[in-house]
């Protein structure tokens, strides 16, 4: 009889000592022994053997994940695209970015060795959930960091939310990952499709700039994108006439191009990001779309600009979270990020950095892993640092931060292959993003 209770009774007996933190204890073994050699049980010498060798594994199992946990050890997992068209603005640069978080609190931290690994989660939802469970599970990270790719980090915040693990978002930007989708454990740091639309929707509106069309890339990001600059654009008393969706990663834009050139509209916005971005602007010179539309890109990397090259990009508004030749301390970072990349650092890079050096911090005060322990003291403790000032991390996971409009150079007035943009105003965060009452996240509405 004890042959058919002994999973279920195995079942809780694991679930208890995972419940209260004593997973992998030699005592559960023990007492799992006790049960099968009950009096009365009449299970054969061959099935009982069997039985403790299963068992024993399972705890041994057990005891590896007990014994990451308490190895001395802070691992972050980075997370982004390696070796596709996220990869320049992502990529290898995200890795270094959060080497430089560690090497700048010192290698250690709340008596931890801090250890960067990393993964390509290669644009793929299915990826990237497997890779960060393996992480979770079985490698001991506490922390996952990057996430490029909205797509991507919607399906990566669903498997942290279940864990209970911090993720911190810099490549992505729906906004979707702070309002409907939001998680208790998750920061999204650098910015959203809510700030990059919103001043510069406004900015092109209040200069004449209306009706719109919308080029956009199919896929959470791109839909998140044309959603939020659609309704910026109407606040603002513009128009939008309608819009166009191409495929993930596409290289022939001919026909999206003419589509919007014969909407009859003056704005063609870009709502893609990466090479459907290059591709799109360069493709438009060569239908000559701006002698009709003023093209307006909603989202700009900056390694995308010298891959494009000024004679297309030039002229261009956007809106971003961060510029390497900003200000003294932005100089600094970027100078010391080229050194270790040969590149000067995306607002995604920068965002690594910055997000992990607030989250070193707040493990530092209050001596904790735990993730609701560490992200109550990064909502506690305003950002201040190259990236940001009086940075605030909300309820809602949304980290708000001032915004910058750019405008990038004509070939002409850039000194420099990273000279590329031209600063033209601030936005404040309290105007930049989504007031945190209209976002719809469920752990604020329940906290209020």
């Amino acid at each position: 009889m004890a042959v058919f209770l002994l999973p279920e009774f195995l079942n809780g007996i694991a679930g208890r000592h995972a419940g209260d933190g004593v997973v992998g204890d030699p005592r559960l073994l023990q007492e799992i022994v006790r049960n099968v050699e009950t009096p009365g049980n009449e299970m054969s010498i061959t099935k009982r053997s069997h039985v403790f060798v299963t068992v024993a594994a399972v705890c041994l199992s057990f005891a590896a994940g007990a014994a990451r946990a308490e190895d001395g050890v802070l691992r972050v997992g980075i997370i982004t695209d390696m070796s596709g068209q996220y990869s320049d603005g992502n990529g290898p640069g995200s890795v270094i970015a959060a080497q430089m978080a560690a090497e700048e609190i010192g290698g250690t931290v709340a008596g931890r060795k801090i250890e960067i690994i990393s993964a390509d989660h290669q644009n793929k939802p299915d990826v990237a959930t497997g890779i960060v469970r393996n992480w979770i599970d079985n490698k001991g990270v506490d922390v996952v960091a990057e996430g490029v790719n909205s797509a991507v980090a919607l399906a990566i915040q669903t498997v942290t939310r279940e864990r209970k693990k911090l993720f911190l978002i810099s490549g992505s930007g729906s906004s979707d990952l702070t309002g409907k989708q939001c998680s208790p454990t998750s920061v999204q740091w650098t910015y959203d499709t809510y700030a990059s639309s919103n001043a510069t929707a406004k900015a092109v509106v209040a200069r004449g700039g209306t009706p719109w069309f919308f080029l956009t890339a199919d896929y959470a990001f791109g839909q998140a994108l044309e959603r939020d600059a659609s309704k910026a654009v109407t606040s603002a008393g513009g128009k939008v006439l309608g819009a166009v969706r191409h495929p993930f990663d596409t290289a022939d834009f001919s026909s999206f191009l003419l589509q919007a050139q014969s909407s009859g509209a003056k704005i063609l916005a870009l709502a893609n990001a990466g090479s459907d971005f290059r591709n799109a602007v360069s493709q438009a010179d060569e239908f000559n779309i701006r002698a009709s539309m003023q093209v307006v890109a909603l989202q700009v990397t900056l390694t995308d600009v010298p891959a494009l090259g000024l004679a297309h990009a030039h002229d261009l508004l956007f809106t971003d979270s961060f510029y390497w030749d900003r200000t003294p301390e932005t100089r600094v970072f970027a100078q010391e990020f080229f050194k270790r990349h040969g590149a000067m650092p995306t607002a995604y890079q920068a965002g690594v950095n910055s997000a992990l050096r607030h989250y070193f911090k707040a493990v530092a005060a209050t001596n904790s892993v735990d993730s609701e322990t560490v992200i109550g003291q990064m909502r506690k403790t305003p950002v201040n640092d190259f990236f940001a000032q009086n940075g605030l991390v909300r309820e809602d996971g949304r980290m708000v931060h001032d915004m910058y409009l750019m405008r990038i150079k004509k070939p002409e007035e850039s000194k420099s292959k990273w000279d590329l943009y031209e600063y033209l105003a601030t936005v404040p965060g309290d105007q930049a993003f989504r007031p945190l009452d209209e976002g719809g996240c469920p752990y604020v509405a329940k906290s209020h």
